[in-house]
């Protein structure tokens, strides 16, 4: 039976834990999208930025934004 240290070493636990991480920067980044909007960059700036896809802002902005404004 593995223990939780040879688990850390199996190629499939690293490789899950890698994509954790970068799903983990990913939202942060679309988290920040409002607040540089909020301090008046553009959409592009943001997208610069960040180093996201002007259409990730995008989308991050339509999913961000209360549907009352």
């Amino acid at each position: 039976m593995f223990g939780l240290s040879e688990l850390k070493q199996t190629p499939v636990y690293q490789e899950a834990q890698e994509e954790g991480i970068q799903e983990g920067r990913f939202e942060a980044k679309l988290e920040a999208v409002l607040k540089l909007l909020a301090v008046g960059l553009s959409v592009e700036q943001i997208s610069q930025a960040l180093d996201l896809d002007v259409a990730q802002v995008q989308q991050a902005l339509l999913q961000q934004t209360p549907l009352n404004e």
